[in-house]
């Protein structure tokens, strides 16, 4: 098993200073604390991936929306509990996508298991986490898998591709990560592995 450094103290930093880049006040940062309480006071499993989950990783990239793992299980039982109680639908119909009424940030839901076979999916997320300054996210490797996968599943994804290459810069990760990835993305791994070692340092 490949380890690497998981940078300290990235997580509440990271959402404080994106907000403030989009002139929010601290929103992303009061949903993320709010909702990981209450999904842990409810017993219920998740795992942070998307954009928050890039910044508690080591990558400042900032971003609007909580984005959560969850088995649908969990969803269903969040909808029961948690909606009308702080939390609405983001719009009509809407069944995975929320909107914290205090704070009006989006939580996009995204749930294990589709049905559709692929080498490459969303795990369950006590499978593929770890605990960071009390938060629950998604493992490194899986959340490069996971980007990988999508970013060449879809010519509109490519901004995935390019967040797995900022990843590898900027984390200085080993190429030998890649033993830690499922075969179908370790070319691209791979790939963008080299082309990261030619990006110049950040000063």
């Amino acid at each position: 098993m490949i380890t690497y450094p998981l940078p300290s103290n990235q997580l509440w930093r990271g959402p404080k200073k994106g907000s403030e880049f989009f002139q929010h006040e601290g929103d992303i940062y009061e949903t993320l604390r709010r909702l990981v309480d209450e999904l842990d006071e409810n017993g219920l499993d998740y795992a942070l991936i998307g954009g928050l989950a890039l910044v508690a990783h080591g990558y400042r990239r900032f971003t609007e929306d909580v984005d959560i793992l969850m088995t649908p299980e969990a969803l269903q039982i969040f909808r029961e509990r948690l909606l009308g109680r702080g939390y609405l639908p983001a719009f009509s119909g809407a069944t995975k996508t929320f909107r914290d009424t205090r704070t009006s940030v989006r939580i996009k839901v995204i749930t294990t298991g589709d049905g559709k076979p692929k080498p490459v999916t969303f795990p369950v997320p006590t499978d593929a986490r770890l605990q960071r300054e009390g938060v629950w996210l998604i493992t490194l490797d899986k959340l490069i898998e996971l980007k990988l996968a999508s970013g060449l599943s879809a010519p509109h994804r490519l901004k995935d591709l390019a967040d797995v290459q900022e990843l590898i810069a900027r984390l200085k990760l080993p190429l030998e990560l890649v033993e830690n990835l499922d075969a179908s993305v370790r070319d691209e791994y791979r790939r963008l592995w080299h082309n990261a070692q030619a990006i110049p340092p950040e000063e």
